[in-house]
């Protein structure tokens, strides 16, 4: 269900690896709809973690509720499983191919937590700004003298004088 004054996407699943592609399309023509594209690799990204965790490590079920929410200045993503656990930040070491998923939701939005609802279950939940962020000032020069001169941040090297080869007429005669 999408409502439009309140900017919500509520869709209900099976956290199943066939589906989870799914989602993150979904994810990604909503937040197009939204006109917010800058967020869908943030959003996709997380979204995709979150389901993965709930297809690893959920009981007793699969079935979960991924919800969109704009609110003001702030896109905030959740997943809703029926397992009462709740997850940990993992430290995975450098050779192990899991246990990063809520790391790279930390790296990615703004913030992140989790929302215990008892024996129903609980929420994981990301946010991510709307708001551009201000434009990069230019880096500063080291002054206003000319190009080539010492105050230039980066050196400039003469090339070495060469011999100019003769230009041949290329019409044939």
């Amino acid at each position: 269900m999408i409502s439009e004054a309140s900017r919500h996407c509520t869709v209900e699943l099976q956290a199943l690896p066939s589906r989870i592609g799914q989602i993150r399309r979904i994810v990604s023509a909503q937040l197009r709809y939204w006109q917010l594209d800058r967020l869908i690799d943030q959003a996709a990204l997380g979204v995709t973690e979150l389901l993965t965790n709930v297809h690893r490590h959920a009981q007793p079920d699969k079935l979960c509720t991924v919800e969109m929410e704009l609110l003001f200045d702030r896109l905030t993503v959740s997943v809703h499983d029926h397992d009462p656990r709740i997850p940990m930040l993992g430290s995975a070491g450098p050779l192990e191919t899991t246990g990063r998923g809520l790391a790279l939701i930390e790296a990615v939005s703004e913030s992140w937590g989790v929302l215990p609802k008892g024996d129903e279950g609980k929420a994981v939940w990301f946010t991510l700004p709307t708001a551009l962020p201000p434009p990069a000032a230019p880096p500063p020069y080291a002054g206003t003298a000319a190009f080539g001169t010492a105050a230039t941040p980066f050196p400039v090297v003469e090339a070495e004088p060469r011999e100019r080869a003769p230009v041949r007429a290329a019409v044939a005669t």
